[in-house]
């Protein structure tokens, strides 16, 4: 089977979550299936990218669409017009589009990943503009494809809910973290990554979060806000400044100790993971995820969390966490104070029982339900 994989939508460090489930879905399938040709469809910004992620398999094709994707109306334009008379030329049996859009007219099957229905809740993360074209080009393009993939059961049912598309329609491919968490790395490492980072030795809370309003972000803020005079870590927050940046500015403001709150925007991998170990306390105050990813990244890398029972949160989490009401500065401030008090061996308990839960989600599970229902259309 020739599968064509619509890569147009995806700006590496730009797009979150989905730019992790394209990449490593993609080198899980590739390697899963080499009986199968992958035809990837890059953009400008992520051609070099995917190229490096791709080249151990001799399965896998890069078309350069040449189109920035920065510009969504060119992308747009791209995805409608050029990219149909390509897959054609290609010989693309079935059409896999994971980023929420799809060209409306193709000349083979189609499935395309949505992830949740976050513009229906939550609207004010988006522009006027980008919130119309997104209800738009999200609808038509599940009307347009014979398969929907989504992320977990609850962005399922709401998909349902909002979009009528039918149950059996739909497939849900569960996502993993990446392996590089689970690997412990040795401790002088992670002591001079984080030093490097934070330009302190202190101990810390992390926050993994893009400063979107549903993210809540604010609300670790303002916990940490209530627990700096009695505790000596850190509150780090590492995300990129986004619609909610404001509520999160004004909550660090507020705090008694500014200066123990550290911004970071973005690292690569390795930092990332060397970040996750060393933390003492991982803290996810979101009120809507259609997964939850850093939630099952922070479980991999063995730190206790405490995030919220909204949205998809719970199916990752389950009862290998700590819950606190989202919204709830004081319901969170409790439960950080309740897992820092962990002595030794019940926070090594804490620790064994999120990483054997993380160990039950793999990419390649979810390269293998994505095939799965490529090769049914």
């Amino acid at each position: 089977m020739i599968v064509g994989v619509n890569a147009l939508f995806m700006i590496p460090g730009e797009v979150g979550g989905s730019e992790t489930y394209l990449r490593r879905t993609l080198a899980a399938a590739a390697h899963a299936f080499p009986q199968h040709e992958f035809v990837v469809f890059a953009n400008h910004e992520n051609r070099n990218a995917m190229a490096r992620d791709l080249k151990p398999f001799p399965n896998v094709t890069l078309v350069d669409m040449r189109v920035k994707a920065e510009s969504r109306a060119r992308r747009a334009l791209c995805e409608q017009t050029a990219l149909p008379k390509v897959v054609a030329g290609k010989g693309i049996e079935v059409l896999w589009n994971p980023g929420n859009t799809a060209p409306l007219r193709v000349a083979c099957p189609q499935a395309t990943s949505v992830y949740d229905m976050q513009f229906m809740h939550f609207p004010e993360d988006f522009s006027r503009t980008a919130l119309f074209f997104t209800k738009l080009f999200t609808r038509l393009a599940m009307r347009r494809s014979q398969a929907v993939l989504t992320i977990s059961e609850f962005s399922r049912q709401e998909i349902a809910r909002y979009t009528r598309t039918p149950f059996d329609a739909m497939r849900v491919t569960l996502l993993a973290a990446d392996e590089s968490y689970a690997k412990p790395l040795p401790g002088e490492f992670i002591a001079e990554r984080v030093m490097a980072l934070l330009h302190s030795g202190e101990p810390y809370i992390l926050v993994v979060a893009n400063t979107y309003p549903h993210k809540s972000v604010e609300t670790a803020v303002r916990a940490f806000t209530k627990l700096c005079s009695d505790i000596p870590h850190r509150l780090v927050l590492l995300g990129k400044p986004r619609r909610g940046e404001d509520a999160v500015a004004a909550a660090v403001a507020e705090t008694p100790a500014p200066e123990r709150v550290s911004r970071l925007h973005y690292l690569a991998q390795t930092d990332l993971a060397a970040l996750y170990q060393g933390a003492d306390l991982f803290v996810f105050p979101s009120k809507y995820e259609g997964f939850g990813l850093p939630v099952l990244e922070a479980m991999s890398a063995g730190v206790p969390v405490v995030t919220t029972r909204e949205a998809a949160i719970p199916e990752v989490g389950g009862d290998a966490v700590a819950y606190a009401e989202a919204g709830n500065a004081e319901a969170f401030a409790a439960e950080i104070r309740r897992l820092l008090a962990l002595d030794a061996p019940a926070r090594a308990a804490v620790v064994a029982k999120a990483k054997a839960r993380a160990a039950g989600f793999s990419w390649e599970a979810t390269a293998r339900a994505t095939v799965a229902a490529l090769e049914a259309l």
